[in-house]
């Protein structure tokens, strides 16, 4: 289609949100007469979400600053299940405590980037535990299964790559999509919703909502994926050799996410930044243009926006201070993240490996000592020679030392009685 009326899905298109959409001029015309409601959900599989969710949210903020309505849909019932798209195995089955915890987990997400209230453009949160669990089985396969062929079902390839590889799908997980439809319905129904967005692994999901209204209620409804995103190395968004980019600071520190972003490759910079910031696209694109060293100054800028959207201007500009003492002026800087070691683990001889592997640089102890034999392990700043070396108290100042690995990861070790 041309160019779109709306501010939202003008926006989307030029930052480059949009995948597929099941009627884009419909929706853009809808957009555009008033102020729509549209969701995305989130099961409560963990206690925080991490980078690989940040542009579903970054696509609820975006809708909520161009005058919509966000609703951000909590999966307490559906986490019961676990949603078994492009997975090979099933999910753990969590109990209904946990999936609390974590509930309470993502609203502190949430927070950061979305303005909660009872206003007309104020995002609410919902959790589909509301109307999942006092379902009774018999009646709703009666009134909503008929809606929903086997043949159909197996056509999406979140269900045939499973099945091809061989690997079992249960009766419980293939119940997902049906009830994912149904809250569709139910967000219809309550809250209005006429959008539901989503990565683009949710698209039968959300097929199946938007075909399963039309059949039972006559509503027109629409739906919009954003595209998988990996990293121009095709790594996957969200993960790193160290583990998950959590958005929860209590998960992972703003010092450590500022560095997430300043260590992007930069082939993914421009990308990043029209993802994952607000700036405006000219200077997105005058960033972008950067070469060579230059291009430093974008990824500080990038490292900046993301960090002051996920933890707050104080937390981004902290962290930007921590990393210029680190590596501008080698200091051992003491807002560096932290992990605690006993006296008692000293006196019983903690090797150069084993503390690598404790700090999460490396996966293992042959992993640690092949950083050791490149090179690439420092404490207190002077290269490690012998990777089965023991830390004692000669390497310790006040009490801690400082471990790093490669060129910008950092951590102070602790050693407390």
């Amino acid at each position: 289609m041309s160019t779109p009326k709306s501010d939202f899905l003008k926006i989307l298109a030029e930052r480059g949100f949009i995948h597929q959409c099941t009627d884009l001029s419909g929706l853009d015309a809808r957009l555009s007469d008033a102020s729509v409601p549209a969701y995305i959900g989130f099961d409560a599989t963990a206690d925080s979400l991490h980078v690989g969710s940040l542009v579903q949210i970054m696509t609820l903020r975006w809708l909520q600053k161009c005058g919509h309505k966000p609703v951000v849909l909590i999966g307490g019932g559906t986490t019961q299940i676990g949603d078994p798209s492009f997975r090979d195995s099933s999910r753990p089955l969590l109990d209904d405590e946990q999936i609390a915890r974590n509930a309470s987990g993502l609203k502190q997400v949430f927070s950061r980037y979305l303005a909660f209230g009872d206003g007309p453009t104020d995002a609410v949160m919902v959790d589909n535990a509301v109307w999942l669990d006092p379902l009774r089985y018999l009646p709703f396969l009666r009134d909503f299964g008929t809606h929903f062929t086997i043949n159909r079902m197996l056509s999406f390839d979140s269900v045939r790559q499973r099945l091809e590889r061989e690997q079992p799908l249960t009766l419980l997980e293939f119940n997902y999509m049906v009830l994912q439809a149904f809250d569709f319905l139910e967000l219809s129904r309550h809250h209005g919703c006429v959008l539901q967005m989503g990565g683009s692994d949710q698209w039968g999901n959300i097929v199946n909502g938007i075909e399963l209204a039309r059949r039972i209620d006559r509503r027109q409804l629409f739906g919009l994926t954003t595209p998988l995103l990996t990293t121009s190395a095709g790594a996957k968004m969200g993960k790193t050799a160290s583990g998950a980019v959590w958005l929860n600071a209590e998960k992972l520190s703003a010092y450590e996410f500022w560095q997430f972003w300043r260590n992007t490759e930069d082939d993914d910079v421009a990308r990043f930044l029209r993802l994952f910031t607000e700036l405006p696209l000219d200077e997105v694109h005058r960033l972008g243009q950067l070469k060579g060293s230059e291009i430093n100054e974008a990824k500080h800028i990038l490292a900046h926006e993301a960090t002051r959207l996920a933890h707050g201007e104080e937390a981004a500009s902290k962290a930007a201070d921590i990393a210029r003492r680190t590596f501008e002026e080698g200091e051992n800087a003491s807002g560096l993240p932290t992990f605690g070691l006993s006296l008692a683990d000293l006196d019983a001889g903690v090797t150069v490996a084993q503390l690598l592997v404790l700090a999460g640089f490396s996966s293992s102890k042959s992993e640690a000592r092949r950083l050791v034999l490149n090179s690439g392990a420092r404490l207190n700043g002077n290269v490690v020679q012998d990777a089965d070396a023991r830390i004692g108290a000669g390497d310790l100042a006040a009490g801690a030392l400082k471990l790093t690995a490669g060129k910008k990861r950092h951590v102070l070790v602790q050693v407390n009685d």
